[in-house]
């Protein structure tokens, strides 16, 4: 269980549709005695008119304000005593980068792990959702392709096969214990 202090960094769990966040960083959540299992994506949804899909080239402008406006928010949480957890499509080169630095920017270390599964079990998970613009395959594929190669950061990887998000979340907290996912 990892008990939150002010030397606690904000967990960014991210990796492709249907790997996994959500479950497993609602588990690191629960397993914590003060988290707070903020979702990124639903920030996205928020916006009501001006939307632009968020892996489209034209909406780079638009995902810089909306993971400004995550970090704000998580950095509250934070301030305020609570391991922070956020969850989302944060890729590196388009969402990673202004969320990171925000975040620096307010004081708070920032840890960054990327669950990454074969593609055929996300597109299954994927298609078992049916809701949303992911359900498009193309999307999930580009997605999943986005976090492949993640250069420098690639000690961020969690390479899964079929592990509960127990087990997952067991993972993270040993990596944020020894400080290999710090960014």
């Amino acid at each position: 269980m990892l008990e939150p202090d002010d030397h606690t960094p904000i967990l960014i769990l991210t990796g492709p549709p249907g790997v996994g966040k959500t479950t497993t960083a609602g588990v690191v959540a629960e397993r914590s005695a003060r988290a707070v299992h903020l979702e990124s994506d639903a920030f996205f949804h928020f916006i009501r008119s001006g939307y632009v899909e968020p892996w489209k080239t034209e909406s780079h402008k638009q995902n810089q304000i909306v993971m400004r406006i995550v970090a704000q928010a998580a950095s509250g949480y934070a301030q305020a005593g609570y391991f922070t957890v956020i969850d989302g499509i944060v890729t590196p080169g388009w969402l990673f980068e202004p969320l990171r630095d925000a975040l620096h920017d307010a004081g708070h270390g920032v840890a960054y792990a990327v669950l990454r599964a074969p593609l055929s079990v996300c597109i299954a998970r994927a298609r078992d959702r049916k809701r949303g613009p992911l359900e498009d395959l193309d999307v999930v594929k580009q997605l999943w392709h986005s976090f492949s190669d993640l250069g420098d950061l690639e000690r961020s990887a969690i390479n899964l096969d079929s592990e509960s998000p127990e087990a997952i979340a067991e993972i993270l907290e040993k990596r944020m214990a020894d400080g290999s996912l710090l960014v």
